[in-house]
């Protein structure tokens, strides 16, 4: 009887679960307790050890569960932490470095700056103030004040594009490490991050093309400008050289000859 019991318990365990290994161990106990009980100092009560050991396996289940259920919460927080994790790499500095110094080479435009106060008083003086009532030496000073606002002009076209071809390798540089970053990214703060700071990068490139636009037009403007300015000079000295009277042949003796 015990040889049997055991190979029963054997064929209970093999491949059920948790639950169905606490039944098989609840019938068993409860088989074994209707032997002959005159070998025995009490009596064994097996309805109540089936009862004992279902409950004990549903606490285990429940256990079980709120272990899952803790594991499942704490990978939550993980991937939490990494959508919220900072990006470790920086370009703003950079950017805002070439920016000031794109900016101070349009405040260095000679003569007549980027100003609206500035290109109305200059070019009023330079441009639009020419009549036949100014002296010689005033068209000459003038013409020379608009030759040398033309040459600053392209002169500071020159120099804006040759800083703007001096960011394109830095800029570069900036663009592999940000796409790299955001290619590499642990969570969504990440990756919004690097976009962001490829949207400024561009934007900064686009504000050189603008300034690059500006000088250019500039320099053009200015030399249009002083064309233009050369005709009305070149009228008003016209004018001048009418005033003086008409040449008139008169007779001339010379050697004190009354003939020839």
């Amino acid at each position: 009887m015990t040889e049997k019991f055991f190979r029963i318990r054997a064929k209970l365990f093999r491949p059920m679960g948790l639950l169905a290994s606490v039944m098989a161990l609840a019938v068993g106990a409860g088989v074994s307790s209707v032997q002959p009980a005159h070998a025995q100092w009490a009596v064994y009560d097996g309805a109540a050890h089936v009862q004992t050991v279902l409950i004990a396996a549903r606490e285990l289940q429940q256990i079980d569960n709120q272990i899952t259920s803790l594991a499942n919460q704490a990978q939550m927080l993980v991937n939490q932490a990494k959508d919220l994790a900072l990006l470790p790499l920086s370009t703003l500095s950079t950017l805002q470095s070439t920016i000031s110094q794109t900016t101070a080479l349009l405040a260095q435009a000679q003569n007549i700056a980027y100003s609206v106060t500035s290109v109305e008083q200059q070019y009023q003086q330079a441009y639009t103030s020419i009549s036949s009532r100014m002296s010689d030496s005033a068209l000459f000073s003038q013409a020379q004040t608009r030759w040398q606002n033309s040459v600053g002009g392209f002169e500071d076209a020159l120099k804006l594009q040759a800083r703007v071809v001096g960011n394109i390798p830095s800029d570069s540089s900036a663009m592999t490490q940000l796409v790299s970053a955001s290619q590499s990214s642990a969570g969504a703060l990440q990756a919004a991050q690097a976009g962001n700071q490829l949207l400024a990068l561009q934007s900064r490139q686009l504000s050189d093309v603008v300034a690059v636009l500006s000088a250019n037009g500039r320099a053009t403007d200015l030399e249009r400008a002083r064309q233009a300015a050369t005709e009305a000079e070149s009228a008003a000295q016209y004018e001048h050289f009418s005033q003086y009277d008409a040449y008139s042949p008169t007779s001339v003796s010379m050697f004190g000859s009354s003939g020839n």
